[in-house]
C-alpha cells in the first residue's frame, strides 16, 4: 500500500513542483484591468543617494501631480492648431490601406514654431476606437503635455477633445504621434512632424526647407504618405535642408549621389559637420536627420531614404539615377568636431545599468521567449527613481539579437561611450539611440524636467510586448490608470 501511494505521490509532487512555480510566474504578469503605473515594477535607486523606498509610493497627498507640472498658463498662445482624427481607409500605392488621419491625410500637417514660442494644440478624437492622444516626440514638453494615456492623461474618446500646451524651448525637426496603442495606431499613420525653427528666424538660412517623413503603410513605404520619390523644386546653386523623420520600427539608411551634410539630428545641429561621401546614416526609429542638399550644375541631387524611395532636388525633368548603396555607415561617435558642453560626465550624481536580454516567461499571461530589462518581464520591470537636478548616467548594454531604438521621454541623452570608445566628435544629444546587438553605450542627461516618463524601445513592436520602463522624480504622482474606464494602453 504504501509503495502505491509513493508511485502516485511522487509523480504528483514533480508536477506541483513544475507547475506551481509556473503558475506564480503567470499570475505576476497579469495586469488588472485597472492599474497605477507608480504600483508597477520595482524602485530601482541606481548608485547614488537613496531617498528612501517610500518616494515609490506616490500616492499620498504630499506629492506633485502629473496634471500640475504645466508651461506658462496664463500666457496666450503664439501658435494655434486644431487637430483632429480619424478612423479612415487610406489609398497608398493606389490601394487601399486601412489607418488614421489628422486633418483628412496621413501623415497630418506639419505644426510650424519658432524657438520660444507657446504652442497650443487642441486635439480632438473624430472617429479613433478605443481612444487616442498626441505624444511630442523629441519635445522636452511638460509632464502633463507628455501624451502618455494612463501615466499623464487618459485617452481621448471619440467626440472628445484635449488641449496640448508647450513652449517649444529647443530648434529643430520632432513628430508628434499617438501614444495609445501605439504599435497599431503609429503604424496606421497618425502622426506628423512638427518643425521649430532657431528664435527670431520666420525662414530657415538655406534657400528651402523640406519635411520628409518615412512611414511604412501595409508593406508600401511612402515618403509624407505617398509611394515613390519626393521631388522638390531647386535651382542650381541652391541649399535645400531636407527633414528626414524615421517614424517606421527599424533603422533608416540615408545615401546621396553626391556630398550632403549631417546639419543636425534629433532636433540638435551638429558642430562643425563636414560633407559626407561614401557612407550611410543610419536614422533611428523615431529619429530625425537633418540633411543640407546643394543643387549641382547639372540640376538635381538624389537623397536615398532606403532602396525603395528617395528625395530628389533640383529641376524639374532631371532624374538622376540610383547611387549605390554604400557598404559603411557614419560613426556619429567621431563625425562632426568636439565643442564643450555645461556638465561634468565624469561626476554623476545618480547611475544606472539598463541591461537588455531575452528570457523565457509569461508577459500578459503568454507564455514564451520575452524582451527582458535587468533580468524582469514586463509588468515587474525597474523604475527608475531619480531627484531633480540630478545629472544621471546610464549604461546600455543589448545582449539580444535585435536593434533597439531607446527612447526617453522629455530628455536628451548625451551620447560618451559605445563600447567603451569615447565620443570624440560633436557633441551627440539624441533622444532615439540605436542600441545594436552587442552594444553598449554610456550616456548622460540632466534630471531637470519633473514626471513620470516613459523610458522605452520605439520599435514598437517591442515596447508592444513589454519592453517598458519609467523614468520617475521623486514626489511625483499620478490620477491616472492603465486599462479603467478609457482602456489606457500606453505602449
Amino acid at each position: 500500500m504504501a509503495e502505491a501511494r509513493l508511485r502516485w505521490l511522487l509523480p504528483l509532487g514533480l508536477s506541483l513542483a513544475v507547475l506551481v512555480p509556473l503558475g506564480v510566474l503567470w499570475q505576476r504578469s497579469l495586469i488588472p484591468g485597472s492599474l497605477s503605473v507608480l504600483d508597477m515594477g520595482v524602485p530601482d535607486f541606481g548608485t547614488g543617494t537613496v531617498f528612501g523606498a517610500s518616494a515609490h509610493d506616490h500616492h499620498g497627498e504630499a506629492g506633485t501631480s502629473v496634471t500640475d507640472l504645466v508651461d506658462a498658463p496664463n500666457r496666450p498662445a503664439d501658435v494655434t492648431v486644431d487637430l483632429r482624427a480619424d478612423a479612415a481607409q487610406l489609398e497608398i500605392a493606389g490601394r487601399p490601406v486601412q489607418g488614421f488621419t489628422v486633418n483628412g491625410t496621413s501623415p497630418g500637417p506639419t505644426i510650424r514654431a519658432q524657438q520660444g514660442q507657446l504652442v497650443e494644440v487642441r486635439f480632438t478624437n473624430g472617429s479613433v476606437p478605443g481612444g487616442a492622444t498626441l505624444h511630442w516626440h523629441g519635445v522636452d514638453v511638460p509632464n502633463a503635455m507628455d501624451g502618455v494615456a494612463g501615466v499623464t492623461q487618459d485617452a481621448v474618446d471619440v467626440g472628445h477633445s484635449f488641449t496640448y500646451r508647450f513652449v517649444a524651448s529647443r530648434a529643430g525637426t520632432y513628430w508628434y504621434h499617438s501614444h495609445q496603442v501605439s504599435h497599431r495606431q503609429v503604424i496606421g499613420g497618425l502622426l506628423g512632424a512638427l518643425v521649430v525653427s532657431p528664435a527670431g528666424d520666420a525662414t530657415p538660412s538655406e534657400t528651402g526647407d523640406v519635411v520628409a517623413i518615412a512611414h511604412t503603410y501595409a508593406g508600401f513605404r511612402t515618403i509624407n504618405g505617398q509611394a515613390g520619390d519626393l521631388r522638390v523644386a531647386a535651382a542650381p546653386g541652391d541649399r535645400v535642408r531636407v527633414r528626414v523623420v524615421n517614424t517606421d520600427n527599424a533603422t533608416l539608411p540615408l545615401w546621396a549621389d553626391q556630398p550632403v551634410t549631417l546639419a543636425a539630428l534629433d532636433g540638435s545641429e551638429v558642430n562643425r559637420p563636414t560633407p559626407l561621401t561614401g557612407v550611410m546614416v543610419g536614422v533611428a526609429a523615431g529619429g530625425r536627420a537633418d540633411l543640407l542638399v546643394d543643387v549641382p550644375a547639372a540640376g538635381a541631387a538624389r537623397v536615398q531614404l532606403s532602396k525603395s524611395t528617395a528625395v530628389i532636388v533640383g529641376a524639374d525633368g532631371v532624374e538622376p539615377p540610383p547611387p549605390s548603396q554604400p557598404s559603411s555607415w557614419l560613426d556619429l561617435l567621431s563625425y562632426g568636431s568636439p565643442l564643450a558642453t555645461t556638465l561634468d560626465p565624469t561626476r554623476p550624481d545618480r547611475s544606472f545599468s539598463y541591461r537588455m536580454t531575452q528570457q523565457p516567461g509569461f508577459v500578459r499571461g503568454r507564455p514564451g521567449v520575452w524582451w527582458a530589462i535587468n533580468g524582469q518581464l514586463y509588468p515587474q520591470l525597474p523604475m527608475f527613481m531619480v531627484r531633480q537636478g540630478e545629472l544621471v548616467a546610464v549604461h546600455f548594454d543589448n545582449q539580444t539579437t535585435e536593434t533597439h531604438p531607446m527612447h526617453l521621454h522629455g530628455h536628451h541623452l548625451l551620447v560618451l561611450a559605445r563600447n567603451h570608445q569615447p565620443a570624440s566628435g560633436s557633441p551627440w544629444w539624441t533622444d532615439s539611440l540605436d542600441v545594436l546587438p552587442g552594444e553598449n553605450y554610456d550616456v548622460v542627461f540632466w534630471a531637470t524636467n519633473p514626471g513620470l516618463w516613459m523610458d522605452h524601445c520605439h520599435n514598437l513592436d517591442h515596447a508592444k510586448d513589454g519592453m517598458i520602463t519609467h523614468l520617475a522624480y521623486e514626489g511625483v504622482t499620478t490620477p491616472f490608470r492603465l486599462g479603467g474606464d478609457h482602456l489606457n494602453e500606453p505602449e
